[in-house]
This record gives C-alpha cells, structure tokens and sequence, in this order.
C-alpha cells in the first residue's frame, strides 16, 4: 500500500446529534470557517454523508478519532468514518 494514497474522512447524518455541534466540530476539527461548515452539515443532514476533508491515511485516521472521541464526550451519536478514494 502506498504512502500516497489519499482517504476522504466522512461525517454521517444521524437524526440525534444536535446541527449546531456538527457545526463546531467542522470548525474544530477540519479548521472550516462557519459559513463553510453550515454548507457542509447541511449536506451531511440532507444526503446522509458529505466529505470533511481528504488526507493520507494516518492523518484521516486522526481526524475520525478525533471527530470520535468530541462526540462520545458530549454524548452525542456522531460517526465519522474513512474511504480510500478512488
């Protein structure tokens, strides 16, 4: 497996975990501003997933856990997953 292969980090959509910490998790997390995070959570609510970012693997494998790891502390259902790209 090469170094070079690049990952998308996914958030998904979940009926439970409030808008507004999607929102600041993008903000936190993906170092998105906060017009560029409503547009992104908005997408994630309505097609069910939205790309957070692309890196290579050991930095999207960061990213989820961290993504992971906000949600379990504040309780909340989040998911964020990665897929290699194609």
């Amino acid at each position: 497996m090469s170094n070079s292969l690049r990952y998308d980090v996914l958030m998904l959509n979940d009926d439970e975990t409030p808008m507004a910490f999607v929102v600041q998790v993008l903000q936190d997390v993906f170092e998105m501003d906060f017009d560029d995070a409503c547009k992104l959570m908005l997408g994630i609510h309505h097609n069910g997933m939205g790309v957070s970012g692309i890196y290579q693997r050991k930095e999207a494998e960061a990213k989820v856990a961290e993504v992971l790891a906000l949600a379990t502390e504040q309780k909340h259902p989040l998911k964020c997953v990665l897929e290699e790209m194609r």
